[in-house]
Order: structure tokens, then C-alpha cells, then sequence
């Protein structure tokens, strides 16, 4: 089988031995799609994850080979995610579930960048779901960066109406703009990219550019009466933006991190201690919220139709590169 591998500062495809069950339980599926996460392009352009690694986990799948207890069959097509909590740990019983031990340590085989990929039977019990008929292959590959958004939502724990702002709308911030307003959330999303802004407008919510900072914040605060955004979620990963969100938030508010920086610059503490600010993070979600995020797509709660570029399987290389310069919003990776 073909699998797409971190060659040094590329990615390129080989060939791999395929997958076989060998009576194990589990199944072997063929990877119809995968969407490439920015956490991909992270482990690839800062070289955290070595040579020979197959990245991906966003993917839509067809199952070819099952042994499995599930009502899972060969021929269902599925979404699945990638990790699995184990439910009982000091992490998992206070709800940082992303934070197991178990969580990390499981994952597709080899990685979604593969032709075939071996799904455990936890996959199948926890996280894999029947791609809907109504959605398609790539509709299907959002169901686990939004249950990652989902998740965001329910650890900010926010009250219903409150006003959020969304810094950066790229794909991710475009799916928690729209999570959040599922949630009743009053939305403003910004970002210094005009198509950005009026693709989240085109969705139905409010959007600003906020490259204009004093513009920007005259407009924050005359729509909240002068306090200020009740939270802010950032899904940049601009060093600048973390000051920007503390000059949007009012006292007393939040702000959830949900993008790494380059610097590693950190919030104030005075900040935090004088004005009871908030300061949380979220990384990956738990089975209920993928869930979940499967049931708003589904719905159509959440649209995903058009952020993607689709590439075929050869062109992996340049999606990476499209998408670390900011050519595209979304790369799909069609593999079969």
C-alpha cells in the first residue's frame, strides 16, 4: 500500500506492506479522505514528529476487513478519530480526558496519510460513527476537528447569550464560530484576511477585520456596552493576538487557547490577578463530543460545504505547502 510519509522538508509518498488483521480484533479500513490538521503542519514544519512519520487523522473510511463485536460491517463507510480516553484515570474522572495517558498512546495504524489504516476495536466502540447519508466524504472528515471545537465550548463553560469573540478564521475558527453559535453564543468573528471574514458572514454570523486595532476595538465595546467581549477564543497563532485578546475581554472575563504561538509568550499574571480573568486551554475532544459534532453536521447546524481544497493523493506535498503559505483555508487529501 502507499502511505505518505515527513521526508526532511517534505512529504512523499511509498510503499508500505499492507495491513492485515491476523485475527486480532479491529478492522482494516481503506482511507477514502483525510483532512490535513493544522497540528500536522505544525509537527511538520517544526520538525517534532522525525522522518518516516505517516500524519493524519482526519479521515473517512470504508471498512474492508472487521473482526469486531460492533454492528460494524465490510462496506460501511465511517468517520473515526484517532484517540481514545480510558474513562478511569485521575484525568478522565476530572474531565481533562485529552490529558490520559491511554488517550495519547492511541492511534490509528499507520496514520491517516495511508491508503489502509487499522482501527482497534476501542476505535470502533468509542469513536467511529456511520458517515450519515446526507453528508458527504468531506463533509465526513470534519467530525473530529469540530468535536475538538465542540469540546472548547463545554470546558469554557460560558452562559447562554454571552458575547464571544472568535481571533483568527482560518478553518478552526470558522467551525468554533459556528459551534459556539449552536451553543447560543453571540458570535463576532475577526480576522485581517477580508475573504475570511465575509466567508464567516456568508455562514450567518457577525465578522470584522481587525487589522485596524482601535476601529476594532471601538466596534467590541460599543456592542457590550463598554465592557468588553464576555470571552475570547483563540484560534490564532499569532504571538500579537494574545494581547489584542486581553484589551477585548472585560474583567471578570475568558479566554480560551486553543492555538499554540510561535514564541511561547505567555498571559500576565497582574492581568489575570487584578482583573479575575479566565485563562484555559482545550486540546482534544472526548467520545460524547465527537458525538456531538457528528449530530451538528449532520443537522447542518454546522456548514462545512467549500472550505476544503481538494488534492489528490500524489499532491500531498503541495497541500502542505498551500496551506503553510496561506493559499488555501482547508486541504482534503483524496486518497481512494
Amino acid at each position: 500500500m502507499k502511505i505518505a510519509v515527513i521526508d526532511d522538508e517534505k512529504i512523499t509518498i511509498k510503499s508500505s506492506d499492507d495491513i492485515k488483521l491476523n485475527g486480532q480484533k479491529g478492522a482494516v479500513v481503506k482511507v477514502l479522505g483525510c483532512g490535513l490538521c493544522g497540528s500536522d503542519i505544525v509537527k511538520f514544519k517544526e520538525k517534532i514528529s522525525p522522518n518516516g512519520t505517516v500524519l493524519g487523522h482526519e479521515i473517512v473510511a470504508e471498512i474492508v476487513e472487521i473482526n469486531s463485536s460492533t454492528g460494524f460491517k465490510a462496506g460501511d463507510k465511517i468517520v473515526t478519530s484517532h484517540h481514545i480516553p480510558c474513562g478511569k484515570c485521575i484525568f478522565c474522572m476530572s474531565g481533562n480526558v485529552s490529558m490520559c495517558k491511554h488517550f495519547k498512546n492511541t492511534n490509528i495504524i499507520p496514520g491517516g496519510f495511508s491508503e489502509y489504516v487499522f482501527l482497534s476495536e476501542e476505535h470502533l466502540e468509542n469513536v467511529a460513527h456511520l458517515l450519515p447519508e446526507n453528508m458527504d466524504e468531506i463533509e465526513g472528515s470534519f467530525y473530529e476537528p469540530l468535536g475538538c471545537c465542540v469540546r472548547a465550548v463545554h470546558r469554557a463553560n460560558l452562559v447562554k447569550n454571552s458575547t464571544v469573540l472568535v481571533v483568527g478564521l482560518g478553518s478552526i475558527g470558522i467551525l468554533m464560530a459556528q459551534a459556539l453559535k449552536a451553543h447560543g453564543m453571540n458570535v463576532i468573528g475577526c480576522d485581517l484576511i477580508d475573504e475570511r471574514v465575509e466567508l464567516l458572514k456568508s455562514l450567518g454570523l457577525e465578522a470584522i477585520n481587525s487589522s485596524d486595532f482601535d476601529k476594532t476595538k471601538k466596534y467590541i465595546f460599543n456592542k457590550t456596552d463598554n465592557y468588553g467581549v464576555d470571552a475570547v477564543f483563540m484560534t490564532s497563532g499569532a504571538d500579537r493576538a494574545i494581547d489584542f485578546a486581553l484589551k477585548m475581554v472585560r474583567n471578570g472575563g475568558k479566554i480560551l487557547v486553543f492555538a499554540s504561538t510561535p514564541k511561547n509568550f505567555g498571559y500576565p499574571n497582574n492581568e489575570i490577578y487584578y482583573r479575575e480573568l479566565t485563562i484555559l486551554g482545550s486540546y482534544s475532544p472526548a467520545p460524547s463530543d465527537l458525538a456531538e459534532s457528528l449530530e451538528l453536521l449532520k443537522t447542518g447546524r454546522v456548514k462545512v460545504k467549500g472550505l476544503s481544497t481538494v488534492y489528490d493523493f500524489d499532491m500531498i506535498d503541495k497541500a502542505f505547502d498551500d496551506t503553510i503559505s496561506n493559499k488555501i483555508l482547508k486541504a482534503y487529501i483524496k486518497i481512494s
